[in-house]
């Protein structure tokens, strides 16, 4: 189809790429006098309302979205001498992640982390504007001859508001390996599910290697639920495991346990790389309340953590082993310690709890009061206030609600 001209304006040239729902062809912009990549749905699809809508929402999710690591959408529409609906584009001179890994098998941390980093850049901005991708995998990230990185393919790509058959619960779009647990199980997929496959591509480039390897659905989802990937670092020593363990989060099953967003996985894989663990986890999280009457604290739990899963170990030398080991302690932060048991945590932590009050009730003097949150199982948590003219009525309303709680 080299020569033919669309819309009376894009003539086009050699064929750049090639899908099951469309091709893609360089071709000229007479009007503009510029070299653009034009997209042609495929033949055998132009009938079909399901491709064709699919067809018009790239169009449109991506033509909203301009930013340096974004492909620019220019024009669609739909050709009526020849039938064909088209979009066009920014055209990329360079290779996509997925040609770069088939000509060099893996990447060094720097290189990769700066392929993955622009990618989140990205991302994180069409989050922002509303816009899942959806279909985030090395070959729908392209690096131009200068190095920048454009995301591109938005072919399946979800507006938050919008509630089309193709996008609703129930549909699996994009390719298996990089599927997120809640879009493979053809739930909703929102910005994490994003990160997910971006962790698989980050994975896959320092690796090169995917970490599971499955033949369908069914399996692919079996093994997440049933087995972790092999730490890069155990794979390889010279990831640091900072970085491994900040890779392992984006993997993690929960959406809700990954990073905050695409900013923050860009972050946190930068600090990774410099041996700076990510201080933002999954643990507990104190937060500073309190209005004009009081200085309490209250300590609120982090969502519930996804089932263990055994450590895999196919291809890596290495045992697998139950369960993950937690991440590397923050720099500056005290070594870790083994856990001590449910009670033993139960009760060292009301403990602890108290002493702290103790310091501020003989800080607030005669008049305190306290709001105190203990919990006296793993689901329960009590809740009293306690009063007390004098110091040592609180102390001792203290320990008898520690009595209470920690038998």
């Amino acid at each position: 189809m080299a020569g033919h001209v669309i819309v009376s304006r894009y003539e086009l040239g050699e064929r750049l790429g090639v899908g099951g729902m469309s091709t893609v062809q360089e071709a000229f912009d007479r009007r503009l006098e510029r070299h653009v990549a034009v997209k042609l749905l495929a033949e055998h699809l132009a009938e079909d309302p399901m491709f064709v809508s699919r067809f018009r929402r790239e169009a449109l999710s991506a033509a909203r979205l301009v930013h340096p690591n974004i492909v620019q959408v220019f024009d669609f529409g739909l050709d009526e001498a020849s039938g064909r609906h088209y979009i066009v584009m920014e055209i990329i001179r360079g290779q996509s992640g997925a040609e770069i890994l088939r000509e060099r098998g893996r990447l060094g941390v720097t290189e990769g982390l700066d392929l993955v980093g622009q990618s989140c850049r990205g991302l994180d901005y069409a989050h922002r504007n509303g816009v899942v991708h959806r279909d985030v995998k090395p070959g729908n990230l392209l690096r131009s001859d200068d190095g920048v990185i454009k995301l591109a393919d938005f072919g399946i790509a979800k507006a938050v508001s919008d509630t089309s058959s193709i996008t609703q619960v129930g549909s699996v779009l994009g390719t298996a390996s990089y599927l997120a647990p809640e879009q493979a199980r053809g739930e909703d997929a929102g910005p994490a599910a994003d990160l997910y496959a971006l962790g698989v591509v980050t994975y896959q480039l320092l690796s090169g290697r995917l970490p599971y390897e499955a033949n369908s659905l069914t399996e692919l989802a079996l093994k997440q639920q049933r087995e972790a990937p092999a730490f890069l670092h155990e794979l390889d020593p010279a990831i640091p495991e900072a970085l491994a363990h900040a890779v392992d989060r984006a993997l993690s099953l929960d959406p809700r346990e990954r990073h905050a967003d695409a900013e923050a996985m860009r972050r946190a894989l930068h600090d990774g790389a410099n041996g700076i663990a990510d201080s933002d986890t999954a643990a507990t999280r104190a937060i500073a309340a309190g209005g004009p009457d009081t200085s309490a604290t209250r300590v609120v739990a982090a969502t519930p953590q996804a089932p263990q899963r055994e450590r895999t170990s196919e291809h890596a030398g290495i045992a697998a082993r139950q369960p993950r080991p937690a991440p590397p302690p923050a720099r500056g932060s005290p070594a870790t310690r083994a856990p001590a048991p449910p009670s033993e945590r139960r009760t060292g932590g009301a403990r602890r709890l108290v002493v702290g009050l103790m310091i501020l009730a003989l800080v607030l003097g005669g008049g305190a009061a306290a709001v105190i949150a203990t919990s006296s199982s793993e689901r329960g948590v009590n809740l009293r206030q306690v009063t007390a003219d004098q110091v040592g009525g609180i102390v001792d309303e203290l320990s008898q609600l520690i009595d209470d709680n920690t038998r």
